[in-house]
């Protein structure tokens, strides 16, 4: 099968698409963050969006790597235009993200597969696993800030300035570094993923969780 008239080809053109308007929202969203001071948040979800741009990278030259330069890729597709308040663009991140990692993703690689395109195949499924673990972050983040848990925790945790590097360990992170006098929003966030405990277990699971 010549690789334009591929379902595959089809894929890649409307996942290029998509990765491409997800970090434009995420930008959307972390300028949203920095509005209401939630700098280090911000930061965060700057991140996610570089991540985003990455993976539309990686789909844009398989485009060329297997096929070649075309002037006009028609694709039929739908995509998310959903904005609000921080939390709301939070969670509808975390929603965009899930519907990437467990459906759409999933069938893009199956369908690269039996069109014979392993390399293309592996790179959706490796990429489903990226957008997973975003989503289990927004959806953290979405949480948090909706509760006013940001920075607060119902247990002693280190909090980092970001700017001075003081360092302070209590329940809540320091509304005014004594340091460098920077305000809260940029102390270090505790997210999922940054680290585990000496028994291997999440230092971020719910109560009861690792039990």
């Amino acid at each position: 099968m010549q690789f334009d008239k591929s379902q595959t080809y089809q894929n890649l053109a409307r996942a290029f698409a998509g990765e491409c308007q997800a970090g434009m929202r995420y930008q959307m969203t972390a300028q949203k963050a920095m509005e209401e001071k939630l700098f280090r948040l911000s930061d965060c979800i700057r991140n996610i969006a570089k991540n985003e741009t990455v993976h539309a990278t990686t789909f844009f030259h398989f485009m060329l790597e297997e096929g070649k330069n075309a002037d006009n890729v028609a694709i039929d597709a739908g995509y998310p235009f959903r904005g609000g308040e921080l939390v709301e663009m939070l969670r509808f991140s975390a929603e965009d993200e899930k519907a990437e990692a467990e459906r759409i993703y999933p069938e893009f690689s199956r369908i690269a597969k039996e069109e014979g395109y392993p390399k293309i195949a592996g790179a959706f499924e490796r990429i489903s696993v990226i957008e997973n673990n975003h989503r289990i972050i927004f959806e953290y983040l979405a949480e948090a800030v909706q509760k006013g848990l940001l920075y607060s925790h119902d247990e002693p945790r280190l909090w980092i300035c970001s700017e001075c590097g003081y360092m302070h360990t209590a329940k809540q992170a320091f509304e005014k570094c004594p340091v460098c006098h920077k305000e809260q929003g940029y102390v270090e966030l505790h997210l999922p993923f940054d680290y585990l405990g000496h028994n291997g277990m999440s230092l971020f699971a719910k109560k009861g969780e690792n039990e």
